[in-house]
Order: C-alpha cells, then structure tokens, then sequence
C-alpha cells in the first residue's frame, strides 16, 4: 500500500501535472504548425518562386527504382526502395524554426502580460532609540538656547 501512496504523491505533483498538460497542449499545437507550414506557409513560398513548390519532391532514390514506380516518396516507400528524402528535411526544419519562433513570440507576449510595477521602495527603518533620545534631548538644548 505504501508504493501506491507514493506514486500517487508523485502524480499528483505540480510538475507532474505541468508537464502532462504541456505534451498534450504541444502535440495538439504541432498539428496547427503543420497545418500553417503546409496550408499557409509553402503555398505562399510556391507562389513567391514561381510555381508549384512541393519540398516533399525533393528526393534522391538510393537504389534501384522498379519499373513504372513514380517518383514520389509514398511511392518509392511502398516499392522497398530506400530514399534519400531531403525535402521531408526541409519541411521538418521549416516546422521547427516557425514553432520556435511561434514559442518564443508566446513566452515574450506573456512576459509583458507578467511585468508588474516595481514595488514602492520600502520605509526606511526607524533611526535607533538613542538616536531619537539625543535628538530630542539636542532639540530641548536648542529651545532653552534661543
């Protein structure tokens, strides 16, 4: 019974929690990065280069490529032929520097949400009792001088 306990005490942990919620949010957020890259991102690189541009293209069969197989990865895949796929790279990288840009844009937009005011200074601490004592016994000597 004492190992149930313990795990459910590291479970149930803040961390823990912190961390399963963040690789499900993540994985649901890797989809709308994929979804930006192919949807948005590519289509509109094609258009600025001028044409169709399918990175996925971007192949170089490492063997021998049976007859009537098309030249495409899924196609090559099927056929046993092993593929230098660069342009799965490209995509991936594409994906990678847009989601590190997305992540780094987020955490800087929450640091503004969570810059508070500086605190006021503090009080300064009140002088020591001697030193009111001999101000107050200065400031008697001043009045019975004047």
């Amino acid at each position: 019974m004492g190992m149930l306990t313990e795990f459910k005490t590291f479970a149930m942990k803040g961390n823990v929690m912190d961390l399963a919620v963040g690789v499900i949010i993540g994985g649901a957020f890797g989809k709308i990065v994929d979804s930006l890259v192919g949807d948005v991102v590519m289509p509109i690189v094609s258009a600025i280069l001028g044409g169709k541009l399918d990175f996925s293209s971007f192949l170089v069969p490492l063997g021998k490529v049976p007859e009537g197989t098309a030249m495409t990865l899924d196609a090559l895949k099927k056929a046993g032929v092993p593929v230098f796929a660069y342009g799965n790279f490209i995509t991936v990288a594409i994906n990678f520097i847009l989601l590190a840009f997305i992540i780094f844009m987020m955490i800087k937009m929450m640091n503004r949400w969570k810059h508070e005011e500086p605190a006021a200074p503090a009080a300064p601490p009140p002088p020591p009792a001697n030193e009111v004592l001999l101000a107050e016994i200065r400031d008697i000597l001043k009045t019975r001088n004047a």
